[in-house]
């Protein structure tokens, strides 16, 4: 649904405003929880964008992962963009 969202918002000027509330509110929320343990705001923010944009396009990727599954390399994935950085 999120994706018919988006092509909608491409053709109509006040979904695309709506939607611009609704993804500025999604990363107002990832912000609050990366800051409770990046103290960045560079980071912060890199990591807020690479978690929402998995979101929307992680069903996209069609590449295979030799011996990885891909639930392994979401896993992989999140704990890399989870972690605290040193």
């Amino acid at each position: 649904m999120d994706l018919a969202v988006r092509d909608w918002a491409r053709r109509d000027p006040a979904v695309a405003e709506r939607l611009r509330r609704v993804d500025n509110r999604r990363m107002d929320y990832l912000r609050s929880l990366f800051d409770a343990f990046c103290p960045d705001p560079d980071d912060v923010e890199a990591r807020c964008m690479l978690l929402f944009s998995l979101y929307i396009g992680e069903h996209f990727v069609v590449a295979d992962h030799g011996e990885r599954s891909r639930a392994n390399v979401m896993e992989l994935t999140l704990r890399l963009l989870l972690t605290p950085s040193s």
